[in-house]
């Protein structure tokens, strides 16, 4: 770590070809440093002490840099602290809890919870003597509620410069362990199951394996920080213990036959031949992406192209076999031109992996964001209609996608966009309603974030955001991360804002599919018949369009004649 060396016994120093982001970060860093240097910090004083403090920051992603609050400087020791706790199996998961004074901009909803002050004026609401004694300290990265009061007031035109100020008192709660797929969401589902709402949430990975997560909650008692965080440690040793089981297992489990696979998604092996393909009739070209557990390629099966999703035997486990299976029994069933094609499967180690046709279009995603394509309002209401089209399929046939977003929207050589990527997807039981958080944050319903039961509304949800999302050829809620932004559209009921200039009908359907009360989204069928109607109306307005142009030009023309 060439960077860490460079600053022994003296601040980092900029060099001119760093990019600007590294430069705040040395920033950050310099001012901390300087700020426990100021306050005679034991810490500080040891020897190698600002090496340790860099080696830190490099540890965790730049953001970490640009978001810590750097005049707490405190805050810093504690999460160097806990990662180093989280290093040792005896202490390890580490946590911190702590109460906070969280500020928020008042307006005129405040009502009486807060009195009347002079503007400008921080009003701290304690709960009992002891807290007065002590004003609590702001949490360590900024407050959401607070950016997202500030961009509202924007918007509404409120003078921020006299908007009254007070604080809540809140908790935070800092966990420290070893990074793991899903640790982020089990952690949520975690700290929702023991009652606390998670209004701010900022989550870091490591360099070297290890997890730096940050929550604000709220809905706990004050004065119980103590027992906050015995119950915390108490419940999270217990999800430790089930987390373990759940990832790598060893090596004697790993043996996935035909059988296996076929009982998970109760397919029989004459079925099974239908779609089981020899792995050795597979040719790879070339990958085009990888995930967590497994990489997609483009390749040819009998001279056919086809894109081959791999399943990575190194992270096989149970579970990972269900998916699998599910994802294969899925698929198989479905025929639509809407939904990528399955081809077939390999299911026997040491080659699992699933074959579709190849979509030479790419996704919506890269369409959008790599490509910066963008989309005129009759080419939105085509890619609209198709995935309309291929998810009312889907729900026809009760199976719920719970993954929609652009990057699984894919367009083939005639720019037909089909429905792909089932590897969550799940038939809906009879009972109508499903649980358990899945899908990706920026497009997920506020009912799969809060860990409710849900239904295939969740997926109309979802479209609303792919609807928006092609419309303004942004990211959605781009300014926050993945897990800000859950956070705002439960807590504070965020949503996109939809251009002024939307044609009237399509911003009535984004807000109609992106209701909070699911009930209220309207099915696949009726979105699909809207569009198509909205298709007629739009060419309609065009050819008045023309007309009114024709009929202007021709009465101008006759004007000049008359001169």
């Amino acid at each position: 770590m060439g960077d860490a060396e460079s600053c022994s016994s003296r601040a980092v120093d900029f060099l001119p070809n760093q990019s600007r982001n590294h430069r705040q970060k040395i920033e950050v860093y310099n001012e901390v440093l300087n700020r426990l240097k100021d306050s005679n910090d034991e810490e500080a004083k040891l020897p190698g002490f600002e090496d340790r403090l860099w080696a830190h920051f490099c540890r965790l992603p730049t953001r970490y840099a640009l978001d810590v609050n750097a005049e707490r400087a405190q805050d810093v020791l504690m999460h160097k602290r806990l990662l180093q706790q989280a290093h040792d199996p005896a202490t390890g998961p580490a946590i911190e809890v702590r109460l906070v004074q969280v500020r928020t901009i008042c307006d005129e909803n405040c009502g009486d919870s807060v009195h009347s002050h002079s503007p400008g004026e921080v009003e701290l609401q304690y709960c009992d003597h002891m807290y007065k004694q002590s004003i609590p300290p702001p949490p360590a990265f900024g407050s959401l509620p607070e950016l997202e009061l500030v961009s509202e007031a924007r918007e509404k035109g409120t003078n921020l410069i006299t908007s009254p100020l007070y604080s809540r008192l809140m908790h935070e709660i800092t966990i420290s362990t070893n990074d793991k797929p899903k640790l982020l969401s089990q952690l949520t589902s975690l700290l929702s199951a023991i009652g606390l709402n998670i209004t701010e949430a900022h989550a870091f990975s490591t360099i070297d394996g290890y997890s730096l997560d940050v929550f604000v909650v709220d809905n706990w008692e004050h004065e119980e920080t103590e027992k906050l965080k015995l119950v915390l440690l108490k419940e999270i040793q217990k999800f430790e213990l089930k987390s373990n089981a759940i990832y790598p297992v060893a090596e004697q489990e790993k043996k996935v036959t035909i059988n296996r696979i076929s009982n998970h998604a109760n397919i029989s092996a004459d079925e099974m031949d239908v779609w089981e393909i020899d792995a050795s009739l597979l040719k790879y070209e070339f990958k085009i992406a990888s995930g967590s557990y497994g990489d997609l390629y483009k390749g040819t099966f009998c001279s056919q192209d086809v894109a081959i999703k791999v399943l990575r035997t190194e992270h096989l486990n149970d579970k990972l076999q269900r998916e699998f299976a599910q994802e294969v029994f899925i698929m198989r069933r479905v025929r639509h031109k809407n939904v990528v094609q399955f081809i077939g499967a390999c299911t026997s180690l040491p080659s699992l992996c699933i074959v579709t046709e190849f979509m030479c279009g790419g996704s919506m995603f890269d369409l959008l964001h790599k490509q910066k394509q963008s989309f005129n309002l009759q080419a939105l209401l085509r890619v609209a209609i198709d995935v309309s089209k291929g998810m009312n399929y889907l729900h026809h046939n009760n199976i719920i996608h719970r993954d929609l977003k652009t990057a699984n929207l894919l367009m083939d050589e005639n720019r037909v966009v089909k429905v792909a990527d089932f590897g969550i997807a799940r038939i809906q039981d009879q009972s109508g309603v499903m649980t358990a958080e899945t899908g990706t944050y920026r497009w997920m319903a506020p009912e799969v974030i809060e860990h409710k039961p849900y239904d295939r509304k969740v997926d109309v949800f979802s479209f609303s955001i792919v609807l928006w999302e092609l419309l303004t050829g942004k990211l959605p809620y781009e300014h926050l991360t993945p897990l800000q932004a859950a956070v705002g559209v439960v807590q504070q009921g965020l949503r996109p804002s939809i251009p002024k200039d939307t044609h009237p009908k399509l911003a009535e359907l984004l807000e109609r599919c992106w209701q909070k009360d699911p009930s209220l989204r309207p099915e696949f069928s009726e979105i699909l018949e809207l569009l198509q109607q909205l298709v007629r109306k739009v060419a309609d307005e065009r050819v008045d369009g023309k007309e009114d142009k024709s009929s202007r030009r021709a009465v101008r023309a006759v004007r000049r004649g008359k001169h």
